[in-house]
């Protein structure tokens, strides 16, 4: 199994500024979602209509489990790093 990632970066253009969240999924997943993707619909707009009038904690309890962290007591400092500088 791959390991998942989560990054973030700002892009900025003429249209604004916008926070980007890149993923890292195994090969078969990025396949299933590129089954049942629309035409010229990215995956930003495949992930809204999937999780559209969900319960987001329903949804999040069934990700449980399916996501594979290489180093997750350092992705949980940072997390609670982050919150803290927003914080103060």
């Amino acid at each position: 199994m791959t390991d998942s990632k989560l990054s973030s970066r700002l892009n900025i253009s003429d249209h604004g500024i916008t926070l980007v969240k890149t993923i890292t999924i195994r090969e078969e997943v990025y396949k299933r979602l590129s089954g049942i993707k629309r035409e010229k619909e990215s995956f930003s707009q495949l992930f809204e209509r999937l999780v559209e009038d969900r319960d987001p904690l329903d949804v999040l309890a069934k990700l449980r489990g399916r996501v594979d962290f290489k180093d997750k007591k350092r992705m949980i400092s940072d997390i609670y790093s982050s919150r803290a500088e927003r914080r103060s």
